[in-house]
C-alpha cells in the first residue's frame, strides 16, 4: 500500500486522518491477464488503484471489432468514471493486459469520504482535471496528426508499453491497422 500512498501524495498531500480512512475502505486484489475490471453495459460501482500491471479501456462496435481508447500503466486509477458518476451502464470495458495488483473499493465509499475529507475531494478534482486534459489532447492528436507523428508521441508517453503488449493493441489505440503500424516501425527515423 506504500506505492498507493506515495502516488496520492505526489498529486496532493493527504492528511494522516484521510489516509487512515482510505486504508479502511481499499482492499488489495489480483486482476489476472485478460480478466475484466469493468464490462460494457454494466453499471460500474468500483474504482481501483492499479499498483502493478497494464489495463486497457476499449469499446467494441456492432461487427465485434475492438478499439482501444486508453492504456492505464501502474501507478494509475482504473474504473468506469462516466458510469460511476451517471449511474448508467458503462460503454467501455477495462481489461487487464498483464497480471495486475490493484487496491479496490466501492466508489460510494469515496463519495462518502468527500463529505468529511476536503483533501480527498481536492485530490478527486485534480485527477478529474488531469484525465479531462489527457482525453482532449488524445482527441486532438487523433484528428490532427499523421499516424507516424502520433506513434512518436505514443512512444514518449508509454516508453515501455511496446515490450509488454501485442502490437495490434497499439495499432488499435493509434487508429491504424497492425500492418500500417509495422510499416511505420520499419521506417528509419
Amino acid at each position: 500500500m506504500e506505492k498507493f500512498h506515495q502516488y496520492l501524495n505526489q498529486i496532493t498531500p493527504l492528511s494522516d486522518k484521510t489516509w487512515a480512512l482510505l486504508m479502511d475502505v481499499f482492499v488489495q486484489k489480483e486482476l489476472k491477464k485478460h480478466e475484466y475490471f469493468c464490462k460494457i453495459d454494466k453499471v460500474a460501482t468500483k474504482i481501483a488503484f492499479l499498483q502493478d500491471g497494464v489495463v486497457r479501456s476499449f469499446y467494441t462496435n456492432k461487427e465485434g471489432e475492438e478499439f482501444n481508447k486508453n492504456f492505464f500503466i501502474a501507478p494509475a486509477f482504473i474504473g468506469a468514471y462516466s458510469s460511476l458518476i451517471t449511474k448508467t451502464p458503462n460503454k467501455l470495458a477495462q481489461q487487464a493486459l498483464t497480471n495486475c495488483t490493484i487496491w479496490e473499493t466501492d466508489y460510494a465509499n469515496i463519495e462518502q469520504l468527500y463529505d468529511t475529507c476536503p483533501d480527498l475531494e481536492r485530490l478527486g478534482r485534480i485527477m478529474a482535471e488531469y484525465y479531462f486534459v489527457e482525453k482532449e489532447l488524445r482527441e486532438v492528436n487523433l484528428l490532427t496528426l499523421e499516424a507516424k507523428e502520433y506513434y512518436k508521441i505514443f512512444q514518449q508517453q508509454y516508453p515501455t508499453l511496446e515490450q509488454q503488449i501485442p502490437q495490434y493493441h497499439i495499432a488499435s489505440f493509434l487508429g491504424i491497422t497492425p500492418t500500417q503500424l509495422s510499416r511505420i516501425r520499419a521506417e528509419k527515423p
